[in-house]
C-alpha cells in the first residue's frame, strides 16, 4: 500500500493541505485502497491551527519517514509584507525550529521516499537547507527567495526532480497530487479523479530530461557587442583595486531580520589593492562574495546557514567606527545592519 503523510504545522495554508488530501482520498477509492493518506505533525497527534482565521485540523499521527512513501509539506498562510509574528517568513521559521527539519532531512536523503511540497512548502525545505542545487518552484512571490537559498527556481506549475516534487501557488496542490497519483498508480486512476473533480491538471510537469530549449531569438552583431561590453564591464569591476578603505578592520555587527537578530563579526581588509572580507557567525566563517566599493558604499554577497539557509546581499556605509546598512534576501523585507569597529589592521589610522 502507498502511504501518504501530509505534514501540518501551526500557520499552515488550508488549501495547500486539503486539496492534496482530497485527491489522494479519491485515488484510494478508485484504486481499491491501494493508497492511504493521513494528516501528521512533527510532534504527534494534535489539533493544528491553520493560518486561515485560526481554523483547526486534527492530525492523527506523528510524521514517520520510515513508514511513508510520500511526504507532502504545505506552505504557510500569513502576511507577505512586514516582519511580524504572523508573517509567512516568521511562520516558516517557527516550523523549521521544530523536529520537522530533521525528519525532512532524513526523508529527502532516501531515494525511495518522495518529498512533495505545495506553494511555500518548498521555501520551508529550502530555508532548512534541504534544496541546495535542486530545481524547485514555489509561489511566484517567493521565487527570488527560493533562489536566495541556493535552490534553482523553475517557473513551472509542477517540478519533478526525482524524489522531490514541488508545486507553485496554492491551487497547485491539486496538480501536485494528481501528478503523483499518475506517477505512482498510473494515468487511469489519475484520470478518474480528474473526472470526479471536473478538473484537469494544469501545465507541463518540468523535468530535467530531453533536449534543452535554445533561445528563440537570434543574436545580432549589435547585441553581441553589447554583451561583450557587459562582460568587459564585469571584468573591470572584478579587478578594481583600492587603497586602504574606511571599512578595514574587525566589526561586531547585528542584523535585525524577520526571523530574529543575528550577531555577525566582519573582518575586512585591503590587500594588494583588493578588498577582502570574512563573516563569522558562531563557529562558521564565510568569505565575502564579490565585494565592491563604490560611491563610499561597500557591497557584497554572503551565503549563510544560520538561522536559515540564505544568500544575502549587503550594502553598508561606514563613518568613523560605526557601520550601517541593509541586508536583502529575495522578497524578505530588508534587514537593518548596525555595527561597531572593534579593531583596526596594522598600520591603518583613520583621519
Amino acid at each position: 500500500m502507498l502511504t501518504v503523510q501530509i505534514v501540518l504545522f501551526d500557520g499552515f495554508d488550508l488549501l495547500d493541505a486539503i486539496a492534496p488530501y482530497e485527491v489522494f482520498c479519491a485515488a484510494a477509492m478508485y484504486a481499491e485502497n491501494a493508497l492511504s493518506v493521513e494528516f501528521v505533525t512533527a510532534e504527534g497527534p494534535r489539533s493544528v491551527v491553520s493560518g486561515i482565521n485560526g481554523l483547526k485540523i486534527e492530525a492523527s499521527s506523528r510524521l514517520n519517514p520510515e513508514r511513508a512513501d510520500i511526504i507532502l509539506v504545505p506552505g504557510a498562510s500569513g502576511s507577505v509584507a512586514g516582519d511580524g509574528p504572523d508573517s509567512i517568513p516568521a511562520i516558516l521559521k517557527r516550523a523549521i525550529n521544530t523536529e520537522l527539519t530533521g525528519m525532512i532531512r532524513q526523508a529527502i536523503g532516501q531515494k525511495d521516499i518522495v518529498v512533495a511540497t505545495v506553494c511555500g512548502g518548498s521555501l520551508l525545505l529550502a530555508m532548512g537547507g534541504h534544496l541546495d542545487g535542486r530545481p524547485a518552484v514555489t509561489h511566484h512571490l517567493g521565487m527570488d527567495l527560493l533562489g536566495a537559498t541556493g535552490a534553482i527556481p523553475i517557473p513551472a506549475r509542477v517540478v519533478d526532480d526525482g524524489n522531490l516534487v514541488t508545486g507553485g501557488g496554492v491551487t497547485s496542490g491539486l496538480d501536485v497530487a494528481l501528478y503523483l497519483v499518475e506517477r505512482e498508480l498510473g494515468p487511469r486512476i489519475a484520470h478518474a479523479v480528474e473526472q470526479l473533480f471536473e478538473y484537469e491538471r494544469r501545465g507541463t510537469v518540468w523535468r530535467e530530461k530531453g533536449i534543452a530549449p535554445s533561445s528563440p531569438k537570434a543574436v545580432t552583431g549589435e547585441e553581441t557587442n553589447i554583451e561583450a561590453n557587459k562582460a568587459g564591464m564585469a571584468h573591470d569591476i572584478s579587478n578594481t583595486s583600492y587603497g586602504k578603505s574606511d571599512f578595514d578592520g574587525d566589526w561586531n555587527t547585528i542584523i535585525a531580520t524577520p526571523v530574529g537578530k543575528m550577531e555577525v563579526k566582519l573582518s575586512i581588509s585591503t590587500s594588494n589593492g583588493i578588498i577582502q572580507g570574512k563573516a563569522t557567525q558562531e563557529d562558521e566563517t564565510i568569505d565575502f562574495i564579490n565585494p565592491l566599493l563604490q560611491d563610499n558604499k561597500l557591497t557584497w554577497s554572503l551565503r549563510i546557514t544560520k538561522p536559515i539557509l540564505l544568500n544575502l546581499n549587503f550594502e553598508v556605509a561606514a563613518g568613523g567606527d560605526h557601520m550601517t546598512g541593509i541586508v536583502k534576501a529575495g522578497i524578505l523585507p530588508a534587514s537593518k545592519l548596525t555595527g561597531k569597529r572593534v579593531s583596526l589592521p596594522r598600520n591603518v589610522h583613520l583621519q
